[in-house]
């Protein structure tokens, strides 16, 4: 019986916006869909149902606080150990976790993708390879405001409003230092099809290993 693949855990960090997005559906493609576990940190914000509808809105979602990742270590942990997991599935226009979770079953590449994600030591460690996605501010607050106002229902004004006042403090304070910590840093994101040949050798590279 053949041995069964080692399960590479792969970090896609990056500015709200930038592009990591992409870089996951690049190394889905390339490296087969059928062989890839995915999980994006923000499925793990923690639930907010308890608190009243404006409270909710005023609060800090770009700070690692905001985020459960200790379940995401979990399950993590559990996904290499070649266990399933269920992953919340969280409601942005309320703020809080759905009844409903996702399941996911162990593959021999486990994706992870998220702004905050190279800040927490503990997760950082888990990664086997780690990606930076680096895009121009201006083309990051584009694209979130775009995203925010068609896929969660927010307003332009709202959307202005928490860059100005989280968004863009806590990339300064915590995602932009988390950069020194990448294995790669990819400018222009999926687009920049040099880094990404490497990165996917690279993966297959860990993969071959016994």
């Amino acid at each position: 019986m053949p041995d069964r693949p080692a399960h590479v855990i792969i970090g896609i960090a990056g500015g709200t916006g930038s592009g990591k997005t992409t870089v996951a559906n690049v190394i889905l493609e390339r490296a087969g869909a059928a062989h890839i576990a995915f999980l994006p940190h923000d499925a793990y914000y923690k639930d907010l149902k308890d608190l009243p509808p404006f409270q909710r809105q005023t609060l800090n979602f770009d700070h690692p606080d905001s985020l459960e990742t200790s379940l995401l270590v979990e399950h993590l942990r559990r996904l290499r150990a070649g266990e399933p997991v269920e992953i919340p599935v969280y409601d942005f226009t309320t703020h809080s976790r759905t009844s409903r979770t996702t399941r996911v079953e162990p593959q021999p590449i486990i994706l992870v993708e998220g702004i905050l994600i190279f800040a927490e030591p503990e997760l950082r460690e888990l990664f086997d390879v780690r990606i930076f996605v680096d895009t121009a501010p201006d083309v990051r607050f584009i694209r979130r405001l775009q995203r925010d106002v068609k896929e969660r229902g927010r307003t332009v004004e709202s959307v202005i409003q928490q860059y100005e006042n989280s968004v863009r403090p806590m990339h300064l304070e915590f995602v932009e230092p988390s950069k020194r910590y990448a294995d790669v840093i990819i400018p222009e994101g999926g687009l920049n099809l040099v880094a990404m040949d490497m990165v996917v050798a690279r993966i297959e590279t860990l993969l071959r290993q016994p």
